[in-house]
């Protein structure tokens, strides 16, 4: 039996902060048919909080295109500092497989020292972190997933890579969220 193709995706970023910022940051979603931009969704988490999974359920459960959207992209799973998405929730709350994305892998190892050392639920997020497992290479990138293939995972991304490693969706949502926070887009995805 051949596997769905997953076609109509939605993909997350966060918008740029200053390292002393407190409160919340806005993330920002783009919606995709295929190749064709569909629409926006625009939310706010709270910085180093544990509420993202939540928010984004929330946008995309709320939106016009609840009904189409086959798969979550994200830019890595911690938004607004270390604001680590609860993937396994945000799949199970909206049904839908969960795919993170990332230019070059992680230092782990500061990644869990930094959670463990005194960022609040530091432990429930690492052991979320824990749970999914290390990231995957696939091409010229790193990933995680919930609900998909390491084969439909690598689809998403053929299909989504138009201009480097990164899929369109993620690239499209993170030039939206700079241009908002900073007045103009700028930096790498």
């Amino acid at each position: 039996m051949k596997e769905k193709r997953l076609s109509n995706v939605a993909g997350f970023d966060d918008a740029p902060f200053a390292r002393e910022h407190r409160g919340s940051v806005r993330i920002v979603g783009t919606v995709y048919a295929g190749l064709r931009f569909d629409g926006v969704l625009v939310g706010e988490i709270e910085k180093d909080g544990f509420d993202s999974a939540e928010k984004l359920a929330s946008l995309i459960s709320g939106s016009r295109f609840a009904g189409h959207i086959q798969l979550v992209l994200l830019q890595g799973i911690a938004f607004g500092g270390f604001n680590v998405v609860d993937v396994f929730k945000l799949s199970d709350r909206l049904g839908l497989p969960v795919l993170a994305v990332a230019r070059r892998q992680p230092d782990m190892e500061a990644i869990k020292n930094a959670l463990l050392g005194g960022i609040d639920r530091g432990r429930e997020k690492w052991e979320i972190i824990s749970r999914l497992g290390p990231m995957e290479p696939i091409g010229n990138a790193w990933i995680q997933r919930v609900g998909l293939s390491l084969e439909q995972a690598g689809a998403a991304l053929k299909r989504f890579c138009l201009h480097g490693n990164i899929p369109e969706p993620l690239r499209t949502a993170h030039l939206i969220a700079t241009a908002i926070e900073c007045g103009q887009s700028r930096g790498q995805v």
